[in-house]
């Protein structure tokens, strides 16, 4: 009985190690600025295509995420940072936390929407713009007009009405605030911001929630960027988008390697997914325009409000790029 004990035993070790063990997952750290509805998609895709790699995902607004990377900086945790502003991109740059690399399909990528350096620090995932959410059935509630300009704001019929993301924290609420000083100039700039300011409810952490303030009735005009604006259209909200007449700022959200990375073979492999079209379709299905052609935006976003002519390359330019992260300043 012994022997024949121990001979099963022998056999089933031998069992065992003729089976080839679980493929170990390697993780992967990614700081990012997205909305966290939107992780999820990128978290689908990606693992769809790379089941062995696991991310961890840190997410707050852009000027959160700024402030800790720049904090860690002597002891990193970030492999690669995903959607954030490029203005942000601007400063990591200046501090030499970057790691450039020309990911496959950088080709794609238009010149505009990436770092001109070869290769570059950052790239390009999608465009998004400054724009008004108006709630029309909370506006004839309160007998409120619908605006048209940024200096509509400041009439006194808008009082308490408005809610604002707070530039110190997110990025779209950085945006605004120096897109107006660049369309305006300094001196009226800085003046426009203190009238509109006697006006103001809230400012707000996050760039997206003043639009879903103004969804849900909470105020009647949340000072947001367009693809919050579309997205409560298209879940059936009372809300009109206004894209001020004297023109509204744009922002590229960009993607990036950090210099410091712990797993730099798979931020490689991330950053080469976010390059392929299955990646930009995700783009094209949460934000006004994607970085990559050939993955617009979806006919149901270009539907929901957005001006004819919004991402009409020429009338963009002239309209909309009072945004150049080279020149804005440093926060």
């Amino acid at each position: 009985r012994q022997s024949l004990a121990a001979t099963l035993a022998v056999a089933a070790v031998g069992l065992l190690a003729a089976v080839p063990a679980a493929a170990q997952k390697t993780q992967l750290t990614v700081y990012t600025a997205l909305e966290t509805d939107q992780l999820k998609a990128y978290q689908e895709g990606f693992a769809k295509a790379n089941p062995d790699i696991e991310i961890t995902w840190v997410r707050d607004s852009t000027g959160v995420i700024t402030a800790k990377l720049l904090a860690e900086k002597a002891n990193p945790r970030a492999d690669v940072v995903m959607g954030v502003a490029a203005t942000s991109m601007g400063v990591f740059d200046a501090e030499g936390m970057l790691q450039p690399y020309a990911p496959q399909g950088l080709s794609r990528i238009a010149s505009q929407y990436r770092d001109p350096k070869n290769p570059p620090a950052w790239v390009g995932m999608d465009v998004w713009g400054a724009t008004i959410c108006f709630n029309t059935v909370e506006a004839a509630k309160r007998n409120i007009p619908k605006p048209e300009t940024w200096k509509d704001l400041t009439k006194p019929v808008y009082k308490g009405q408005i809610v604002m993301p707070n530039a110190a924290s997110s990025g779209t609420g950085y945006l605004q605030v120096v897109s107006i000083l660049q369309m305006k100039g300094e001196e009226k700039g800085w003046q426009f911001l203190k009238d509109l300011d006697k006006n103001m409810a809230q400012y707000i952490k996050s760039g997206s929630r003043p639009c879903k303030m103004a969804a849900t009735g909470e105020f009647a005009i949340g000072v947001s960027f367009a693809f919050s604006g579309v997205k409560q259209i298209m879940e059936g909200y009372p809300i009109k988008l206004v894209i001020p007449s004297e023109g509204a700022g744009y922002e590229v959200e960009v993607s990036m390697l950090m210099k410091t990375a712990k797993n730099k073979p798979d931020s490689k492999t991330f950053f080469d997914w976010l390059l392929t079209l299955d990646a930009a379709k995700l783009y094209g299905e949460r934000a006004e325009m994607s970085s990559v052609p050939g993955a617009k935006a979806t006919e149901a976003i270009l539907k929901a409000g957005l001006p004819a002519d919004y991402w009409s390359s020429e009338v963009q330019l002239q309209r909309y790029e009072v945004q150049k992260w080279k020149e804005a300043p440093i926060p």
